[in-house]
């Protein structure tokens, strides 16, 4: 350790952290930074932060068709549209953090514009937005229209949570990660349990929330219910100011930012789509500067390598370094777009599985119904019981049998959960027609607001099966995607895992809406018809239980021919 800042041997530097300062801007020492001492922290303020985030998510449809008047289609398309904001929007997050702000500044910021976001989030459900008429409709059983004003304030409030959400994300973890020196034996085996503490705490979590949150909403105040996630998500920036003194920081580079250096090889490969890149630097991309095996592949983008004429001049051209990191990136777009489809299923477990389960019977005893949303919480609580079952017996039997220290690859663990999205789908599908037989069977398919007698734990199987989908597809993703970036772009990496599930929830919307317009005209019952008990859910669910099939050959196609980058050289 004592050659880890330039080569001193000076007895002062061998507790310190390389590429890492403390709060003071001095060198980060081993023993009074970094670590669990750190971690607690940024684990403790991404927990709060996970419970106001799904205290507003998870019971967002229910708000929308009720004090807001939407149909369950509009709804359902105004949900997904506000998740995949909030999951596209770290894309910026993480370009600006690491380029610009730094992490730990970018969750601050952040944290304040949550907070901002939650409290107006709260005023809208609260203050008296009062029409200047009364509603003159005395034939509908439906609530009127509350006043535009409210409306307005509302969804302004609720993307502003978003923005927040794009610049808090893809931060924390990163952070966190930050906090356990790679090259340190004892710390690299501590930093990957912290990924699995993290999702174990954070599936414990929201599923508190689901429940908790979704009670209060439903039974008791929509203004109590966004004020709660308010005040947690104050506790959770306190906490993690609370850490500050203890964190180690990444030193910033003076070179450009990675993301310009990958996009500048694109530009320049493109400009050079005619000429050849130099003898010398081809040379070392094929034999030994970068010794990957995957070099041989996306050959064009080596025209982005400058000309011995350029070099001569010089010119800040682009390095086989900056050639190599937009391969790795590149390689990552067909496993990307294959998965967006497990966005899609993903995006149905707030929205229209919420739906259904209101139309059932949820009575538990005398005179108490549970909220339907809070069945979300199934998903948590199997990710929960499953992860040790994952890692103690799952990962050992598969070991055994195919010689990876991980049991099976990041790929194979991905397509085992888009296979079992597609299996949720199919139960989804199963369930929702026996609900209809069941609607029709005790004549209640024009009275949708009288309970359908099939209790609500007939939703249990599917909700469970996306929980066990989530512990591969999910963990596996996350995984992927920040092991298989260059290293100065982990935080982007994970923008980019975040990214299928937006983009997925924005393909929902879509499919929701021309599906409802193709078959809601003419005075037809569309599929997402607001009485369910005419609507036709279980078509959807075939339709994704269809796509998932496509989407995971496709998936399988290119993971086929997939070069891990392990051995990349940055």
């Amino acid at each position: 350790m004592a050659d880890i800042l330039g080569g001193s041997e000076t007895p002062l530097v061998e507790d310190t952290v390389d590429g890492t300062i403390d709060h003071k801007g001095c060198p980060a020492k081993r023993s009074s930074s970094g670590g669990w001492r750190s971690a607690y922290f940024i684990i403790g303020a991404e927990v709060l932060e996970r419970f106001a985030y799904y205290g507003i998510g998870t019971n967002l449809i229910n708000y929308l068709t009720g004090p807001l008047g939407q149909s369950t289609a509009m709804a359902a398309a105004n949900v997904n549209s506000w998740f995949g904001t909030s999951t596209i929007l770290p894309l910026l997050g993480a370009f600006v953090a690491d380029s610009y702000l730094g992490r730990y500044r970018t969750i601050v910021i952040a944290s304040l514009l949550y907070i901002m976001g939650l409290g107006l989030l709260t005023l809208s459900a609260v203050l008296p937005f009062q029409s200047t008429f009364d509603c003159q409709n005395k034939h509908q059983s439906t609530s009127c229209s509350p006043p535009q004003l409210r409306i307005i304030f509302f969804f302004i409030s609720l993307y502003l949570v978003a923005f927040a959400q794009g610049g808090y994300k893809p931060c924390t973890q990163a952070l966190g990660a930050d906090q356990f020196d790679g090259q340190n034996r004892e710390e690299n085996k501590a930093k990957s349990s912290f990924f699995n503490w993290w999702l174990f705490c954070l599936s414990a979590c929201t599923s508190v929330s689901y429940v908790i949150l979704s009670y209060i909403q439903d039974n008791l105040s929509w203004g109590l219910g966004f004020g709660i996630p308010c005040t947690v998500m104050i506790a959770s920036l306190l906490i993690f100011l609370l850490g500050s003194k203890t964190y180690r920081y990444i030193i910033k580079g003076n070179e450009k930012s990675p993301l310009l250096r990958i996009g500048t090889v694109f530009v320049e490969a493109a400009r050079n789509w005619r000429t050849s890149p130099s003898l010398k630097a081809t040379e070392e991309v094929t034999q030994g500067t970068s010794p990957h095996q995957g070099s041989h592949q996306f050959k064009f983008l080596n025209k982005a390598l400058p000309m011995q004429d350029y070099l001569e001049e010089g010119g800040d051209a682009c390095t086989v370094k900056d050639v190599e990191e937009a391969k790795a990136v590149l390689r990552l777009f067909p496993i990307w777009w294959t998965c967006l489809v497990y966005g899609i299923v993903q995006a149905q477990s707030s929205t229209l599985f919420t739906k259904q389960g209101n139309t059932m019977d949820r009575s538990i005893g005398s005179g108490f119904d549970i909220p339907a949303a809070s069945l979300q919480s199934i998903i948590p609580i199997t990710i929960v019981l499953s992860i040790p079952i994952y890692d103690c017996i799952f990962v050992p039997i598969a070991r055994a049998l195919t010689r990876k220290p991980s049991g099976i690859t990041m790929l194979q663990r991905i397509g085992t959960g888009g296979f079992l999205y597609g299996i949720s789908m199919v139960i989804a599908a199963i369930v929702e027609m026996k609900r209809l037989k069941t609607a029709q069977e005790h004549g209640l398919l024009d009275m949708p607001n009288v309970a359908v007698p099939m209790k609500v734990w007939w939703l249990v199987p599917q909700y469970v099966m996306f929980g066990a989908a989530d512990v591969f597809a999910v963990g596996g993703l996350q995984e992927f995607f920040y092991d298989q970036v260059p290293s100065e772009l982990r935080s982007v990496g994970l923008s980019l895992y975040l990214s299928i599930f937006g983009v997925g929830s924005f393909l929902s919307g879509f499919l929701i809406s021309a599906i409802e317009k193709a078959t809601g005209g003419d005075g037809r019952s569309s599929w997402f018809n607001s009485n369910l008990n005419r609507a036709h859910l279980d078509y959807f669910y075939w339709l994704l239980a269809g796509l998932t099939a496509v989407g995971l050959a496709a998936f399988l196609h290119f993971a086929k021919s997939y070069i891990y980058n392990r051995r990349v050289i940055f």
